[in-house]
């Protein structure tokens, strides 16, 4: 169904064609219903059926299944907003508990705690005092 709105010689129309049946159209001129022979009937065109590619097997005929990615044994912490490094709580060689603090990051003029998301041993301290560093940025990683 779709509607028009026509204004001839000054006259609003407000025109809703409902169907088309070959070349009849069944529409409402201002609520009044009309059947219109059309010249030449209209070809509707049929949308072709797009079906979904069939899942990838192997030659025995077995589905493919993708393996996860081995998760990586070291860890790094990373900044959850910008700021700048206040101070470093630990050094590289020391082991530390999860949820222990290591970074005290200055961010919108307050002290944050960034904590060690696991247990483990510090491998590398990627910022120093004083750094400016950007959200999501490698600060301490833990192996």
């Amino acid at each position: 169904m779709k509607q028009y709105k026509y204004k001839i010689n000054g006259n609003l129309y407000n025109v809703t064609v409902n169907d088309v049946d070959e070349n009849i159209a069944r529409v409402e001129v201002n609520g009044t219903p009309y059947n219109v022979e059309l010249d030449k009937p209209i070809k509707v065109a049929a949308k072709p059926i797009v079906r979904p590619a069939a899942a990838p097997k192997t030659a025995t005929g077995a589905p493919v299944v993708a393996r996860p990615a081995a998760t990586p044994k070291n860890s790094s912490v990373k900044s959850p907003l910008p700021g700048v490094i206040l101070d470093i709580k630990v050094k590289e060689g020391d082991v530390v508990k999860r949820g222990q603090v290591i970074v005290i990051l200055e961010a919108m003029k307050m002290e944050n705690n960034i904590n060690a998301d696991k247990d483990g041993k510090v491998v590398a301290i990627k910022v120093n005092k004083g750094d400016s560093v950007l959200e999501g940025t490698d600060l301490i990683i833990i192996e």
